[in-house]
């Protein structure tokens, strides 16, 4: 039996485990997946010893992991973020699957409106959903709590004139994850419309506050569940076709 796995830090509500136990029985594929929580990215070289056929990496070491794998996809050299592990031919390669379940999921509610866009968070999957968002060419800005560059915002620098401008808003962090699901991002929601597309990645719960209060303004929402089947659909096929 083939095993595959997660990495990460805190995976008691992760998606993956259950999303792939499933496919596994239903497809009828002799293998399994487990968890595998890291303390420190140190560990990995440890976990590599072992006989595991792939792996996926969720926060926080989606950038932390690429000084340790062999070789980079050419997306994953782009985005400069790793969620998908190959093991080939005794190479650890690194690959993007983040990029493609975004794009999969966000493409059938985005109109001409959606020109430019906010993304909450600087990580690893916030650099996925730029890659996306530039390569059909949406202008993007970013808001962080330590903001570097000219395209990097404080969060108390969200005004009206920045959501006027920007009628897609991308969440990338984890704020609002279970079991914390009454935190938000302090924005004046108050500003949004019927003409704004909210975007949580956060899947637990389906219904962020972010969302749920970009909702009660008539804004669009979209959660991060059709992005997570898309992405780990890509994994597997990565895994499976070598």
């Amino acid at each position: 039996m083939k095993t595959y796995g997660l990495i990460g830090r805190s995976l008691g509500h992760s998606f993956s485990k259950s999303f792939f136990e499933y496919y596994f029985h239903e497809q009828s594929i002799d293998a399994q997946y487990q968890n595998f929580e890291l303390e420190s990215i140190d560990a990995i070289p440890d976990l590599f010893q072992k006989e595991i056929n792939g792996f996926n990496v969720t926060i926080p070491y989606k950038e932390q992991i690429i000084p340790f794998l062999d070789e980079l996809s050419e997306d994953a050299q782009a985005i400069g973020a790793v969620n998908v592990v190959q093991m080939l031919d005794g190479k650890k390669i690194g690959h993007n699957t983040d990029a493609f379940g975004f794009h999969q999921s966000i493409k059938p509610f985005l109109t001409n409106r959606h020109e430019r866009a906010i993304i909450f968070g600087t990580g690893g999957a916030s650099k996925a959903v730029e890659f996306v968002l530039k390569k059909i060419g949406v202008d993007v800005i970013f808001i962080s709590r330590d903001p570097k560059g000219p395209t990097q915002f404080h969060y108390s620098e969200v005004n009206h004139h920045m959501l006027q401008a920007c009628k897609l808003l991308v969440n990338t962090t984890p704020l609002g994850t279970f079991p914390k699901v009454n935190e938000f991002h302090d924005i004046p929601y108050s500003f949004l419309s019927h003409e704004h597309l909210a975007v949580d990645l956060i899947y637990n719960p389906e219904k962020t506050k972010f969302l749920e209060y970009a909702e009660s303004e008539g804004a669009m929402i979209l959660n991060g569940k059709s992005m997570l089947h898309q992405q780990a659909l890509k994994s597997w096929k990565i895994w499976s076709e070598g």
